[in-house]
């Protein structure tokens, strides 16, 4: 396995590697519906275990190692209304010791469910203690970013910004980590993978395991299913930025704009707003693994790799990992979308 860097600012948040596990009767499920399955593997980071889990929580032990290093007291970040990065940012926030001022944007104004505005992650948010702002989609984001960082700066306060996401070369080489981790973890149980498939939204995580995939030189695709941009144009630019800066401050060579893999079928009308195939994958995955997906990321991502599976366009010869990467607390927000088959 390839050295990385071990002096990197860190602030662990979680113990041992989650668990890399066979889905065994969702590919009897999709056999029974006609496909030809390949072996599939689930990538539990819904288990990395802070505040209900999920991938922000890798983020954040590097992005808070690098908080406390600067002598920061305050973080300030920024999400939808029923963003998973939020919840954990507030969680990890918490657990360090600092204060967490949240901007939520209502970027999902399409959809109109009473509870996506009172109960899922905007509600633990609010357990944790974060200092919520909430502010319309349209909003000049820069402008209320200068505001809240001024404000606490007058306070006394020594703020420390956390993207979206936590999408940054610093978020994302905890995800350059995991890819790693995958690696090994199949190589123990003698697996040759073929990809790795995830949701992309803001596109750290992708970012973070394409600059693991060029530090190990491996040829396992990692294949990104969008839930927030509609074409490559709007993220082939921040991914190669992203995963560049990441490349380079683990010593790891160049990613290329071939590298990055993208899917735009799924997304639906929009981020945030449901499709009937995204309930179906998120029902099967539940019925047949008692493993709960999201309706946001990982629910669109699953129906994205059933539909490839379906399709013949993932070949039933190779070996898949989904990477899940949380946010079950985001189903409380959308009751009207399941239960009804």
């Amino acid at each position: 396995m390839p050295q990385f860097p071990s002096d990197l600012p860190f602030y662990s948040l979680m113990n041992g590697p989650t668990p890399l596990q066979e889905m065994p009767r969702l590919r009897a499920a999709l056999s029974e519906q006609g496909a030809n399955c390949p072996r599939l593997f689930v990538k539990r980071d819904d288990m990395t275990g802070l505040a209900g889990g999920g991938n922000k929580t890798r983020k954040l032990e590097y992005l808070i190692g690098d908080a406390l290093a600067q002598g920061a007291d305050t973080i300030v970040t920024a999400g939808a209304i029923q963003s998973n990065h939020v919840r954990q940012t507030a969680a990890a926030a918490a657990n360090a010791g600092l204060k967490v001022h949240a901007i939520l944007f209502d970027t999902v104004d399409g959809y109109q469910d009473p509870a996506y505005r009172t109960s899922g992650n905007l509600l633990l948010d609010k357990i944790l203690g974060a200092k919520i702002r909430i502010e319309p989609k349209d909003a000049d984001a820069i402008a209320v970013f200068k505001e809240v960082l001024d404000a606490i700066k007058a306070d006394g306060g020594t703020p420390y910004v956390v993207p979206v996401g936590g999408s940054n070369a610093v978020g994302s080489t905890a995800y350059a980590a995991v890819f790693l981790e995958i690696e090994e973890q199949a190589a123990t149980q003698g697996l040759a993978l073929d990809r790795i498939v995830h949701a992309t939204g803001s596109l750290g995580t992708q970012s973070g395991l394409l600059a693991g995939r060029a530090l190990a030189g491996s040829r396992t695709r990692v294949d990104g299913i969008s839930v927030a941009r509609p074409t490559r144009d709007a993220l082939i630019d921040e991914v190669l930025e992203i995963a560049n800066a990441t490349a380079k401050r683990i010593g790891a060579g160049r990613v290329n704009d071939a590298d990055v893999l993208v899917d735009f079928r799924y997304l639906g009308e929009g981020y945030g707003l449901p499709t009937k195939d995204m309930v179906s994958a998120v029902e099967l995955v539940a019925r047949t693994e008692g493993i709960l997906l999201d309706p946001v990321y990982t629910g669109k991502a699953m129906a994205g790799m059933i539909a490839l599976i379906k399709s013949g366009e993932i070949s039933p010869d190779e070996t898949i990992v989904f990477l899940h990467t949380g946010g079950m607390p985001g189903l409380f927000a959308y009751p009207s979308q399941f239960g009804n088959g």
